[in-house]
């Protein structure tokens, strides 16, 4: 029997004789005495059952001593331990199991973290945890004397779908309505850059247009680390609603549908730089505003303060890079047999852009400026068509990559679910669909 019941056990019975021996007695004093005796007794039982219990109390909350250190520039692994007391050897024998177990061995200035584990704030360190990136993190731990063994450790991600729709408000842009309907600022600029073949946001855009995304958001025990990829979006555009759906094919390469299961993405960008503002458009007679006489305008000029970055519009070969009196600096690219584009009046040539170069779509090959003939910082742009000049925003331009038979069927498949998906979260927003793989599941 527990030591404390077996204490209230022989209290309550004393007590229960000597209140009978009062009564049968009648005496004041008596029952005076017997009061006393039972506060007494309630007194050691209290003390008893503190020092019972307080090895218990002091062993729950006792906690483990943690000293995180933040990389800072400059910072090295070696100088890091050196400052927390560790010996050469312990140095040596910690970064090798480091390169050996964890192929790890270099410290990101103002991204990794170090924590020092000790069982208390006396106790020498017995662990050391590198946090490197929200999904992994390196446990090194003190197995023997002068032995630390390391361990990667991936963390589980819960990848969860939400959706966001919203609606151009008059006099806005599509940045502001998308803040304004709770899309992250990440996001909204993939949405620039999925639709900027289809559409011109600066031209384009009116109030009362529609649209909606559904994305991924991941999270580490229930607390939201960063956001993944948009799995579908829809904008009701000028010339009709663009959709793209993304899907992964069996060998493991993703791109973004329409809804037939044709290619999304087109070869070649419109607008080769997100959200600026067209000042001239294409024409095929234009007064120049410096020369002062009617010429054709072989391009649209997007208006960009000096040194903004100019992402290559589409993947090709770099054909021209110089100067001239009108482009000034200029890039002109080959992207296959039939399309080139040209980019004028730059400040400067992105480093390693040569005649010959390969580049991929979105590369940056040079800075706004307003070299050559220019009224002012500028970005020049040109789309040529079998040799022929043509307008950026309405020339029909190819898809990268459409589906074969196989795999238009799975993607059909794949797009009923999102459409299903994005029907329940429209019904009940406040409930969490989790994805797993390429399937969602539905969690109340």
């Amino acid at each position: 029997m527990h030591p404390m019941s077996k204490a209230k056990i022989i209290m309550k019975k004393m007590t229960a004789r000597l209140v009978k021996s009062c009564k049968k007695l009648g005496d004041v004093n008596i029952l005076s005495r017997v009061v006393l005796y039972i506060a007494i007794c309630m007194v050691i039982v209290a003390a008893g059952m503190f020092c019972f219990y307080r090895p218990a109390r002091e062993a729950v909350f006792s906690h483990e001593n943690h000293t995180i250190v933040e990389v800072k520039s400059g910072d090295t692994l070696s100088k890091i331990l050196g400052n927390n007391g560790f010996s050469m050897r312990d140095i040596d024998t910690i970064s090798k199991n480091l390169k050996k177990d964890a192929d790890f061995t270099t410290l990101r200035a103002g991204r990794d973290k170090i924590d020092f584990v000790r069982a208390d704030e006396n106790a020498p360190i017995s662990k050391i945890i590198i946090e490197n990136g929200p999904w992994n993190r390196i446990e090194i731990d003190c197995g023997t004397p002068d032995t630390w063994q390391c361990q990667k450790i991936e963390i589980e991600r819960d990848t969860r779908i939400s959706y966001k729709q919203g609606e151009i408000a008059q006099g806005s842009s599509f940045y502001l309505s998308a803040l304004e309907a709770g899309i992250p600022e990440g996001i909204i600029l993939d949405v620039y850059d999925l639709l900027a073949f289809e559409m011109d946001f600066e031209r384009d855009i009116r109030a009362g247009q529609k649209f909606y995304v559904l994305y991924e958001e991941n999270f580490a025990s229930d607390k939201k680390v960063d956001n993944g990829h948009i799995l579908a979006v829809s904008f009701d555009a000028l010339r009709g609603n663009v959709q793209m759906y993304r899907y992964v094919k069996p060998d493991g390469h993703s791109g973004y549908y329409d809804e037939n299961g044709n290619g999304a993405i087109k070869s070649l960008k419109r607008t080769p730089i997100n959200n600026a503002k067209i000042t001239s458009k294409f024409s095929g007679a234009r007064k120049h505003p410096v020369l002062g006489f009617t010429r054709a305008h072989k391009g649209v000029d997007f208006r960009a303060p000096t040194g903004t970055p100019i992402p290559a519009a589409g993947s090709g070969r770099v054909i021209a890079r110089s100067y001239n009196r009108g482009h000034g600096n200029f890039v002109k690219i080959r992207h296959n047999g039939t399309f080139e584009t040209l980019y004028a009046h730059m400040s400067k040539f992105a480093k390693g852009v040569n005649v010959g170069t390969v580049v991929r779509q979105g590369q940056i090959i040079g800075y706004s400026g307003s070299t050559g003939v220019s009224t002012g910082p500028h970005l020049h742009y040109e789309v040529i068509k079998n040799g022929v000049h043509v307008n950026p925003m309405t020339v029909k331009l190819p898809a990268i990559d459409n589906l074969d038979a196989a795999n238009k069927k799975t993607f059909m498949e794949r797009k009923a679910l999102i459409d299903s998906t994005i029907k329940s979260l429209q019904d009940n927003p406040e409930q969490i669909i989790r994805l797993n793989g390429d399937e969602t599941i539905n969690k109340k």
